[in-house]
């Protein structure tokens, strides 16, 4: 059989994926972004800090996505800010799940099963992410992420 990348990812799979990223710094970088009908599932981040400029600079770990209180989308969500200092390791490995894009707008606030419902449908073309990022344009950071991803397209 001849390889095809969709043959291990197409609807109705569920797999584990990781991801690996060198030299982060104060830019964002996006650890995971959103895909129509897909559910991610984080299972572990681990950073380590190569560099850090400043003793107690922080690495920052916030979900883009929709606010079911405000009815905003792309709002942040900080899911970690940790303080590291040159050398050390941090590993985050509480689970949490986000959908891959947002539900079509609806009204604030989540308060009836057709709004939750909305957000369970995804219907928006809008992606949801994850996303790190440092204190400083100084500081460098390896972040190693690994996650499950379901397919329900």
């Amino acid at each position: 059989m001849a390889y095809n990348s969709t043959t291990f990812r197409g609807p109705g799979t569920e797999i584990i994926r990781c991801a690996s990223f060198r030299e982060i710094d104060s830019t964002i970088q996006k650890l995971i972004i959103g895909e129509k009908h897909h559910i991610y599932t984080v299972l572990s981040i681990v950073v380590h800090a190569d560099n850090v400029n400043t003793a107690g600079n922080y690495v920052k770990c916030s979900f883009i996505g929709w606010d079911s209180k405000g009815s905003a989308s792309a709002a942040t969500m900080d899911i970690f800010q940790q303080p590291l200092n040159s050398n050390e390791t941090f590993v985050w490995n509480d689970k949490f799940s986000f959908n891959g894009t947002e539900p079509n707008s609806f009204s604030a606030p989540l308060d009836d099963a057709t709004k939750q419902d909305a957000i369970c449908d995804q219907g928006s073309s809008t992606s949801q992410y994850l996303q790190i990022l440092t204190a400083e344009a100084a500081d460098d950071i390896d972040v190693l992420i690994t996650f499950i991803d379901q397919n329900n397209a």
